[in-house]
């Protein structure tokens, strides 16, 4: 069994849900003079996982159109990128050692790519052999339908050894679940009343084992443990010391961040400083990326996914614009006022540093403008079927702190999240006000319905080394963490039920923009 001691609540990750990858081809090249191809190999189809390998299928003769049997079961971070590589092999003989077959092909996608598709279903191009048209891969996601199942139990305990000196135990229970290796991983239930869970200063009392079967029976004569150790080293045998009973046993099948995701990004950055100096956050340096290009391209090539037409408004406030020198809050990075989608993360990128060539950088900061922009969209799609993530990337304090509080009460009754992502040496104590995880924003005696504002500084996940890959991913990983319970609250307080998968052949359906 796993040790009680190596559980750290404040270290896990623990994934948003498992999805199922199904795999299949079609139109493979026929390598073969006598018989159609054996697309397979002693793996047929091989998948990395970033970077080891992950897992292979089964082969399967005498075809180009194989649909593969054998299921992955990925763990999926909604915070993470989590790259996947596919390699097709035709299998001539019985070796095991892949360089001993012929490739067929390979493509690359994120797990991301895959659930944000349209029903799930990804169709990727095969390519890796010069001249030749390699086929497709065809990839559909699901989710494992055991976990939407949400299980709450009661438990009462008699009869338990006193562990404290000048008064009774203190008991809580820690639940384990067994592997097909008969090892055991600690679990991470919901509990309430909830508490700092520091195992390793508890006393163990003692331990029992039953299954998810019995457990379903209730309250019966079935769910009455009796609970001990083999822990003293002078008994030899099983020590019973106390006693459990299951007193309730329900189970609901809840909604996951999965049936709902369909992601819209807009981005919204701050521009201030001479982008021609060094010292600016906005300096456009041959070798690398500023501050402000790498905080978007973190977190947007991770959202990007979700977003169903890759079309994202960017807009840029704190800036004079040509030819007149008007000062704005929410302008178009790409200056088309009716049209300001931006193809991509790489589109915004592009917009970005064209605009830094056009615009004069200038203050204030004023984050309301933008908020309440994107709100008025939101405002006219609460049916579920979209969901908003506004990206604002600043690198100084808020000058309409009052009218941004305003905003965000305003906007927390929406689909909505809002990101700020705070770059450079500056002080950031007004952003944290806005981030609602201690103390709910207000504004004019209201509070906010739920928290939908997530606020990291940039500086906090830069790597000591200065390898930005890290940096980014780090940023990423934190910033985009609340985004699926945010989606999921809003979901839950207005009754929203997902809707059904649309038909793979039926294209987005066009939605509003900012």
């Amino acid at each position: 069994m796993a040790s009680i001691g190596d559980f750290d609540p404040l270290r896990s990750s623990v994934p948003a849900t498992k999805i199922e990858v199904t795999v299949s081809c079609r139109n493979l090249l026929d390598m073969d003079t006598f018989s159609k191809s054996d697309p397979g190999t002693c793996p047929l189809l091989l998948i990395t996982l970033q970077p080891p390998l992950f897992g292979r299928t089964e082969v399967i003769e005498n075809t180009l159109n194989p649909d593969f049997v054998r299921k992955f079961v990925l763990d999926f971070f909604f915070e993470e990128k989590q790259n996947l590589r596919f390699d097709v092999y035709n299998v001539d003989s019985r070796s095991c050692n892949i360089s001993k077959h012929d490739f067929l092909g390979q493509t690359f996608c994120t797990l991301g790519e895959i659930i944000g598709s349209t029903g799930g279903r990804l169709e990727k191009t095969l390519s890796g052999i010069p001249g030749k048209r390699c086929g497709t891969v065809i990839l559909t996601a699901e989710e494992l339908s055991n976990c939407r199942d949400l299980a709450t139990m009661q438990f009462c305990a008699n009869k338990l050894d006193k562990k404290d000196f000048f008064g009774k135990s203190d008991p809580f229970l820690v639940f384990y679940r067994s592997n097909e290796d008969g090892t055991f991983t600690i679990l991470r239930p919901e509990m309430r009343p909830s508490f700092p869970l520091l195992l390793r200063s508890h006393d163990f009392i003692g331990e029992f084992t039953t299954s998810y079967r019995e457990l379903s029976r209730g309250q019966s004569q079935f769910n009455v443990y009796e609970v001990g150790s083999f822990h003293f080293p002078h008994h030899a045998r099983f020590l019973p010391c106390a006693q459990v009973t299951l007193l309730s046993f329900k189970v609901e099948s809840e909604h996951t961040f999965v049936d709902f995701i369909l992601v819209h990004v807009c981005v919204c950055r701050a521009f201030a400083g001479n982008p021609s100096q060094p010292t600016s956050l906005h300096y456009m340096n041959p070798y690398q990326l500023n501050a402000y290009a790498m905080a978007l391209k973190a977190v947007g090539e991770i959202i990007q996914d979700y977003d169903s037409d890759k079309l994202f408004p960017a807009y840029g406030f704190g800036a004079k614009l040509p030819p007149n020198g008007k000062i704005s809050h929410a302008f178009p990075l790409n200056t088309d006022s009716e049209n300001p989608n931006c193809l991509g993360i790489e589109g915004v990128l592009e917009a970005y540093f064209e605009s830094l060539r056009t615009v004069q950088l200038y203050g204030p900061t004023n984050f309301a403008p933008v908020i309440n922009q994107v709100a008025r969209v939101a405002a006219g799609v609460t049916d579920g079927s979209q969901y908003f993530v506004l990206l604002m990337i600043t690198d100084g304090v808020i000058s309409d702190m009052v009218q941004t509080k305003e905003a965000v009460v305003n906007a927390s009754a929406l689909p909505m999240s809002i990101i700020i992502v705070g770059v450079g040496p500056a002080e950031f104590d007004a952003m944290e006000e806005l981030d609602g995880d201690d103390v709910r924003v207000s504004s004019r005696g209201r509070l906010a319905e739920r928290d939908i504002v997530q606020f990291v500084p940039f500086r906090d996940y830069i790597d000591p080394t200065g390898n930005q890959v890290l940096s980014m991913a780090r940023l990423a990983k934190d910033v985009l963490a609340e985004i699926p319970e945010q989606l999921l609250s809003f979901m839950k307080s207005k009754g929203v039920e997902p809707r059904p998968a649309p038909a793979t052949t039926t294209a987005p359906t066009p939605r509003p923009r900012p």
